[in-house]
C-alpha cells in the first residue's frame, strides 16, 4: 500500500521544479537509432557531448515517404541548467527545461507548449526509449529505438 501511495504522489507531483544544475549531458543517447513497425519507421541521430551541447536529428515516415523531421539540441546553459531545444521541420525553436535526470533517463518539460509538454529519453538495455506527452501523461507517444550498427570496413 505504501508503494501505491508513493507512486501516486510521484505521478501527481508537478514537473515545474528545476533539476539539479551541473548535471552531465546524457552521453548514453549518442549514436544512430531506428525503429520500424511494418512500413512505419523513425530514426534519430545524436552526437557525442562536446562543448556543452549534443546535436540531434530525427525523421519519420511511411514506406519510402518522409512524413516529418526535426533538428534538436540538448544544451547546458551558462547558468548550469540544461535544456532540450526542438526545431520541428525548421520552425521556430521550442525550449524544454530539464526536470529529471539519472544515469539512464532524462526528462524535459515546457508547460506552456501545446504539445508535447514533456519529453523523456531513457535506456532500457540496448534500446533508447523516447516518450512525449502532455504534463499529466496523456496523449503519450513512445518509440523504442534500437542502435544502428555501422558497416565494418
Amino acid at each position: 500500500m505504501k508503494k501505491l501511495i508513493l507512486a501516486a504522489l510521484l505521478l501527481a507531483a508537478p514537473l515545474t521544479a528545476e533539476a539539479p544544475k551541473g548535471a552531465a549531458l546524457p552521453e548514453w543517447m549518442a549514436g544512430t537509432w531506428m525503429t520500424e513497425e511494418g512500413a512505419k519507421w523513425a530514426d534519430e541521430v545524436w552526437t557525442d557531448p562536446r562543448g556543452g551541447v549534443m546535436l540531434g536529428l530525427g525523421r519519420s515516415g511511411f514506406g519510402p515517404e518522409l512524413e516529418s523531421w526535426e533538428m534538436t539540441q540538448i544544451r547546458v546553459k551558462a547558468d548550469g541548467s540544461m535544456v532540450y531545444i526542438a526545431r520541428p521541420e525548421g520552425k521556430a525553436p521550442v525550449e524544454f527545461t530539464m526536470v529529471l535526470v539519472s544515469e539512464a533517463a532524462i526528462e524535459f518539460a515546457n508547460p506552456a507548449h501545446d504539445y508535447p509538454q514533456r519529453i523523456r529519453y531513457s535506456r532500457q538495455g540496448k534500446l533508447l526509449v523516447a516518450e512525449i506527452s502532455l504534463l499529466n501523461g496523456s496523449r503519450s507517444m513512445r518509440w523504442n529505438y534500437r542502435p544502428v550498427i555501422p558497416p565494418q570496413d
